[in-house]
């Protein structure tokens, strides 16, 4: 199974990016994790720019959703809310079809935020037919760099969660093939 992992953060030392690369190295042999981390590449969404040619970083960012047999999205909270570039991205997707009946789950890099999870599961639910809020992967990684928080996802505990949060996902990707 290959899914995309979609960081919602345009940071470049982001706690989110570092946690989906943990995850991307502690995957088995039947899954392939592709990090997205460029977020911060993509135009303000208008209505007006769907039209052919769509901008490149879109088209790249679409071409990696249909791609994916499924969708993992990892974003901070900023004030309590879904980060604009996240909401941006998800605006350029809700309106094409390979985000419409794509599985997406989510992870989160933090004890906090709750609010933001509570509205990115609200619009994730009503851009995607399946979306999943009960396949969930959370670690608390706040303040640590993205070096402490590779080696902290390197031990065994997090690697046996990671791994079965995929294939958890990859059971529920399979649930619309029959």
């Amino acid at each position: 199974m290959r899914f995309l992992a979609i960081s919602g953060s345009a940071r470049r030392a982001s706690t989110n990016t570092a946690m989906l690369r943990g995850l991307q190295a502690a995957a088995g042999a039947a899954h392939v994790v592709a990090v997205y981390d460029r977020i911060g590449e993509l135009p303000v969404f208008s209505p007006d720019l769907e039209a052919a040619p769509l901008p490149a970083a879109v088209a790249g960012l679409a071409a990696a959703v249909a791609a994916a047999d499924g969708v993992i999205i990892a974003s901070p909270e900023y004030v309590r809310a879904i980060p604009g570039g996240m909401k941006n991205a998800i605006d350029w997707l809700m309106s094409r079809e390979e985000l419409i009946a794509k599985p997406i789950v989510l992870a989160h890099a933090s004890h906090r935020g709750d609010d933001m999870l509570g509205q990115l599961r609200t619009v994730l639910a009503t851009v995607s037919g399946r979306f999943s809020a009960d396949i969930f992967l959370r670690f608390s990684l706040m303040a640590l760099s993205p070096d402490d928080i590779a080696e902290r996802l390197r031990a065994a505990d997090a690697v046996e969660t990671m791994r079965a949060y995929l294939v958890d996902f990859a059971r529920f990707c399979g649930e619309g093939d029959s």
